[in-house]
């Protein structure tokens, strides 16, 4: 079916950005998935094809601009058009506090999370403004706004997206084009226990102990779910959100509300 809308998910091999995919392909996309790992992508388009969508795999170093451009010629090529574009792909970045952050480790957390942003937006928003229509949908994060001990050069990078959303939705509105940013919380998974291990080593504390202190933050006193992320995308993507732009949506059970 030609009529069926188009996703294109980065970080789209493993945790957020799978699920997200997936969601995606539940609403009724079609998908390109890009990420540096081609494996881990293949399974994400075998999942999403008993979802019932059709998948382009692509494997792709956001951070690389030729690669992103040849990736966006493959979109172009397969679909010709794209309707939500995820940028989920995203670096953690070193854990230490600033006076200790390697230069070189502060520039590849910004080339993935700001230069990597920049780039693939760059190379897919020229269909959506041909379309003059799509939703272009930023992962940012609560590090942005509140502060994690260690984390500055992530909290720097991800709010730096929010300034980028904001410009970018002035800009692309007179086309019909739509951009957002979410901010998840705590998400469950590998990830955020990497940052429980470093802040419980950084801190002296334990697991349990910052764990326990992660979910009290939540008036709803947990984790936020990578499904709950995913759908919060789907409804920017949908006509649902067709007067939402340029909002950075917490969507985090509440451990940030600003």
């Amino acid at each position: 079916d030609d009529m069926k809308p188009t996703a294109a998910v980065t970080g789209a091999g493993r945790g957020i950005g799978r699920v997200i995919a997936l969601a995606f392909a539940e609403a009724g996309y079609d998908l390109a998935l890009a990420a540096r790992n081609r494996p881990a992508l293949e399974e994400t388009a075998r999942l999403a094809a008993d979802r019932g969508a059709d998948s382009l795999v692509v494997p792709t170093d956001v951070a690389d601009r030729g690669q992103v451009e040849a990736m966006a010629g493959r979109v172009r090529d397969r679909f010709g058009r794209v309707d939500a574009l995820v940028n989920n792909s995203g670096a953690t970045g070193p854990s230490a506090p600033l006076w200790e952050v390697e230069a070189d480790a502060w520039e590849e957390t910004f080339a993935v999370n700001v230069r990597g942003v920049f780039l693939v937006t760059k190379a897919l928003l020229p269909m959506m403004l041909e379309q003059r229509s799509g939703s272009v949908i930023v992962i940012g994060s609560i590090s942005g706004k509140r502060p994690l001990a260690g984390r500055s050069p992530y909290a720097a990078s991800k709010l730096a997206l929010v300034g980028l959303v904001r410009t970018l939705a002035l800009e692309a509105g007179p086309y019909g084009v739509r951009v957002n940013l979410i901010s998840p919380g705590f998400v469950s998974g590998p990830r955020i226990e990497w940052v429980i291990e470093a802040q419980a080593e950084e801190r002296g504390a334990s697991r349990e102990e910052i764990r326990a202190e992660f979910g009290a933050a939540s008036p709803l006193g947990r984790f936020t779910e990578a499904e709950e992320v995913a759908q919060g995308c789907v409804f920017l993507a949908s006509a649902a959100a067709s007067a939402v732009t340029g909002i950075d949506l917490n969507v985090n059970a509440g451990v940030v509300m600003y």
